[in-house]
């Protein structure tokens, strides 16, 4: 409105000095004896205009030279504010004016905000005190901890990763949510969203679970009856299957095998769980004294599934279970090939022979 304003009295300024200026050469003698009347108004008139525009310009026009994005913290005062956009933006003494007449040095929103090249200092002025904040790009991929995740979660918005943490550990919301202490990472999967940067803690997790929810409505939730599995179940076993492999066509096969050991009562014996349960994340050959680790989630130890995901699973090793391949394997192993493909097998002796052979080449490329 105030754009349209000031264009308005502008152009009729404009308009009203052309017709002084056409009177006066039309009737140029009988105006003679107004002359130095006419001169003086027409003069002023002129100057009006020209502080009109220039008034213009320096609240309207471009102030903005180069696209970037502001951040401003709860505790980043009025002052750090100002001296931050006086790296930013041009036409410093127009800003100053119209912030005062807004009153922005007390109400402007925290926030993350993009300033984009051709914005005015009236429309960066106006994004900031009412908190016209631009979304981000909230990815959630794998991770394997609670305090990892919270980590990378935490370096996409305004809180820290302690705040995060907090959040998954706190027992109210875990309730709320529908998940305890070890299964909480079976509600996050791996997608883009699009957040504001100032979420808090709380509310980012009742968005992911609101997402979580929409994720399984429908087929993913249909096709649980086939495994048996709960969704928290098919996350964890996903997870497994996904620090198996990374080859999507071996997926179905591997979660084929887990659930046919599952049914028999035979305990999974994932050397992933060993790596999970004893952070050795690194770990490059997982030996009989790792297998010896008291964890309920070493699966050579404990029958059945961990009492929670490994990890964030790919959504394709979460559907490679919902669709797992039916066979009659029971086994696999690397293949010697170190191709990241695996061996199958039904019978004991089979695996025992596909063992021998991938440890041989262990041993050979002297990985310990």
């Amino acid at each position: 409105m105030q754009k349209v304003c000031f264009c308005i009295l502008q152009n009729l300024l404009l308009c009203a000095c052309c017709t002084i200026f056409t009177t006066i050469l039309r009737r140029g003698r009988q105006m003679k004896r107004y002359g130095k009347f006419i001169w003086s108004l027409s003069v002023a008139v002129a100057i009006a205009v020209v502080a009109l525009a220039i008034l213009y310009r320096g609240f309207y026009g471009n102030c903005v030279g180069q696209s970037s994005i502001l951040y401003i913290y709860d505790t980043t005062s009025y002052a750090a504010l100002r001296a931050d956009l006086a790296q930013r933006i041009g036409n410093g003494a127009a800003f100053d004016i119209y912030a005062r007449r807004i009153k922005l040095a007390s109400s402007y929103k925290h926030g993350r905000y993009e300033l984009q090249r051709g914005m005015s200092v009236i429309r960066v002025a106006r994004m900031l005190k009412f908190g016209e904040q631009s979304p981000v790009r909230f990815v959630i991929n794998q991770a394997r901890t609670v305090e990892q995740l919270a980590g990378r979660m935490a370096a996409q918005i305004e809180a820290d990763s302690a705040a995060v943490a907090a959040a998954m550990y706190d027992k109210s919301l875990r309730k709320e949510l529908g998940f305890g202490k070890d299964s909480i990472m079976a509600m996050f999967v791996p997608n883009t969203y699009e957040i504001y940067w100032t979420t808090s803690p709380d509310d980012l997790l009742r968005r992911l679970h609101r997402e979580y929810n929409r994720f399984w409505h429908g087929r993913r939730d249909e096709a649980l009856t086939r495994t048996g599995l709960s969704r928290t179940e098919v996350m964890t076993l996903a997870s497994i299957v996904y620090e198996e492999t990374k080859q999507r066509d071996e997926m179905p096969k591997i979660a084929g095998v887990y659930i046919n050991r599952l049914r028999r009562g035979i305990a999974l014996q994932s050397c992933p769980t060993v790596k999970f349960a004893m952070r050795r994340f690194d770990l490059q050959r997982v030996l009989n004294e790792h297998l010896r680790y008291e964890s309920p989630y070493n699966t050579y130890r404990r029958r059945g599934l961990p009492p929670g995901p490994i990890c964030i699973p790919s959504i394709a090793a979460i559907d490679a279970v919902l669709a797992y391949e039916k066979s009659d394997y029971l086994f696999f192993c690397a293949r010697p090939e170190f191709d990241g493909r695996h061996n199958f097998a039904r019978t004991l002796g089979e695996h025992m022979a596909n063992s021998r052979k991938y440890s041989a080449e262990l041993e050979r490329r002297n990985i310990k």
